[in-house]
């Protein structure tokens, strides 16, 4: 058994009276990688001061390893003239101290000590090591050699970062480290995680890191903490399945309890049956009562339709754009119709948001064309935005500046729709939270029903319902999107085309994200996303019938395999199931029902890829 990194046992906490973390309990093994979970004011932050020790328990207790260094990322660096390379060195303290003495010590004897340990930890290696973090997250080397002092908060967050990864500490805890990356710099952190050699716990709301970077999911929800085995989408099957079982548990005491009750009710005056309508009395008091998880609401986000404008919304030819006379982008050859998905991929600095600020008329071009629909709306939403929101107002006041004449019932229901209760209505923007404040910017940006939405990293702060809201809702717009996000899980299920900025050109993406991330961590230049695709040959009747076969048989097991894990998820409906002497036969059954989901997503991806391929063989019948 691997020794213990982390031990949390009965603990609890309070926050002015209110208990925030109850009589919890878990166990973190060294090594392993956590992704911890919860709703927004679950108290997962809290529960890295405690482990930091920077509040005090009100009961239980918290046990590390003895000399146990605990790293993670408190605040940006400041912004002073050393360097990014020198800022991000200093962070190994230990190497640090032990380099200044290596150049005033003079006893041979300490002088030996230093040396070896200097060998030890791998000294001399260190700025290859501190270059490649800062490059990994999106420095290059010239800037590495800037100073501190040249760069914005979000920047020296990412330095703050790469110092806290370069010092390697034993327990590593990060607090959604992805909210001030791009995704290239989320794409490579969630790569230098996996090979990371110690213990991560990670909070965090990006579907994509917690499945790719983390072995296990810490669940903090009803005070309580609960350890799941897997990455995220494993935690999430489990749980559904318990909650299910749970649901079916508490409508069974229900039909109980109202039973007993119903009996009471008709004969407990009656003398003959006294004693009976007792009994069940006591029985009604002895049922504890079954309660559910406090379920995170899914605050669904209601995006207003604009009318139809004719294609396309936005067309421009032969375009550069930039700033003083200085164009960042150049040969821009785009079109945008009213029912595009489009995805922006491109490191940080390669024009993103020049493009982005062109599209919503926030520069204008310095050569070419643009046309626009003359009636053409567009709303825009990026994270500076939330911040320049009026601190001492209200939400219901932001809405009353836009519609002064709407009625105070009208501005509350377009707060409701975007998940905004009447107590956040009249609460100071200053008092919200982040991710309330992401929604009140939402909703003023899309106020106007635009026919055009950009979006410059929409999930910062939003839990993970909350994202899954967002998804549902762009789906359901009539608008067209552009998508600036690391969010890769919101990219796959929202965009349909992908335009890679980069070296001052705008062009479409032939591959997938898949392709895109593979690229981007790939060291091999000879990469096959790059290679060009020869154009297929036209395929005969018989091709085409054996492509319509293979499409047949990919359904067929589609649907196989749906009734298999249905007749899985009822048998985990079963509360049999759940008794002690059982765990053996739950493990089986949870262990079958993964597997059957596995399997049918890799049927899902073969019926896809067979039915691209009968799509590509049939002639077109579009005119």
């Amino acid at each position: 058994m691997r020794p213990v990194m982390l031990r949390i046992e009965n603990l609890s906490f309070s926050i002015a009276g209110r208990p925030l973390i109850e009589d919890a309990s878990a166990t973190i093994p060294e090594g392993h990688k956590v992704g911890i979970v919860g709703r927004n004011g679950a108290g997962k932050t809290t529960l890295f001061r405690l482990i930091r020790g920077e509040l005090t328990l009100d009961a239980g207790a918290i046990g590390l390893p003895e000399r146990a260094r605990i790293g993670g990322v408190a605040q940006e660096v400041p912004g002073n003239e050393v360097s990014l390379l020198d800022t991000v060195l200093a962070a190994d303290t230990e190497r640090a101290a032990l380099m200044a003495e290596a150049e005033t010590a003079s006893d041979p004897a300490r002088i030996a000590e230093v040396q070896t340990r200097l060998a030890d930890i791998d000294a001399w290696s260190a700025e290859g090591r501190a270059a490649t973090i800062l490059k990994g997250l999106g420095f290059t080397e010239e800037e590495q050699q800037m100073p501190c002092s040249a760069f914005s908060g979000g920047w020296r967050m990412r330095v703050a970062l790469a110092g806290v990864l370069f010092s390697q500490p034993d327990l590593l805890l990060l607090d959604e480290p992805t909210n001030y990356l791009d995704l290239e710099g989320a794409l490579w952190l969630e790569s230098y995680l996996q090979r990371y050699p110690h213990t991560v716990l990670i909070i965090s709301h990006d579907r994509g890191l917690l499945n790719r970077a983390v072995g296990s999911i810490l669940h903090l929800e009803d005070r309580k903490l609960t350890l799941y085995k897997g990455p995220y989408d494993t935690f999430a099957e489990t749980r559904a399945a318990r909650l299910a079982v749970a649901e079916a548990e508490a409508r069974k005491q229900d039909a109980r309890r109202a039973h007993l009750q119903s009996y009471v009710d008709r004969f407990r005056y009656k003398a003959d049956k006294a004693r009976q309508a007792q009994s069940r009395l006591k029985a009604l008091a002895r049922m504890k009562p079954i309660t559910l998880p406090q379920e995170a609401a899914l605050r669904a986000f209601s995006f207003p339709s604009p009318e139809e404008l004719s294609p396309p919304i936005i067309r421009i030819e032969g375009g550069a754009v930039g700033y003083s006379e200085r164009p960042v982008l150049s040969r821009l050859d785009l079109r945008i119709d009213q029912d595009d998905r489009i995805a922006l991929l491109g490191r940080n600095g390669e024009g993103k948001s020049t493009l982005a600020k062109l599209l919503s008329e926030r520069l204008s071009l310095m050569d070419g064309k643009m046309t626009r629909a003359s009636k053409l709306r567009v709303g825009f939403f990026a994270q500076h935005q939330v911040d320049e929101l009026h601190l001492d107002e209200t939400p219901i006041e932001h809405l009353r500046r836009e519609r002064p004449d709407e009625a105070p019932a009208r501005l509350r229901a377009r707060l409701a729709g975007f998940g905004l209760g009447a107590d956040q209505a009249e609460t100071e923007v200053g008092r919200l939270s982040g991710g309330q404040k992401a929604r009140l910017t939402l909703l003023l940006a899309t106020l106007d029903a635009p026919h055009l939405l950009i979006l410059d990293e929409p999930t910062n702060h939003l839990d993970i319902e909350s994202r899954e809201a967002l998804v549902e809702a762009l789906t359901a717009y009539s608008g067209a999107v552009v998508l600036v996000s690391h969010d890769m899980h919101l990219l796959s299920l929202v965009a349909d085309r992908l335009w890679l900025v980069k070296d001052g050109r705008v062009a479409s993406f032939e591959g997938d994200l898949e392709t895109y991330r593979d690229l981007l961590l790939s060291t091999n230049s000879g990469s096959k996303a790059s290679e060009k695709k020869e154009k297929p040959k036209r395929a005969s009747r018989e091709d085409i019938l054996a492509l319509r076969a293979e499409v047949r048989k990919c359904e067929a097991r589609i649907d196989k395999l749906q009734e298999m894990a249905d007749k899985l998820s009822r048998k985990l409906a079963d509360p049999a199931l759940y008794a002690d002497d059982k765990v053996g036969e739950l493990e089986v059954w949870n262990r079958k029902y993964a597997e059957v989901r596995e399997a049918t997503e890799r049927a899902e991806a073969l019926w896809m890829a067979a039915q691209e391929k009968l799509e590509a063989a049939e002639p077109s019948t579009v005119a």
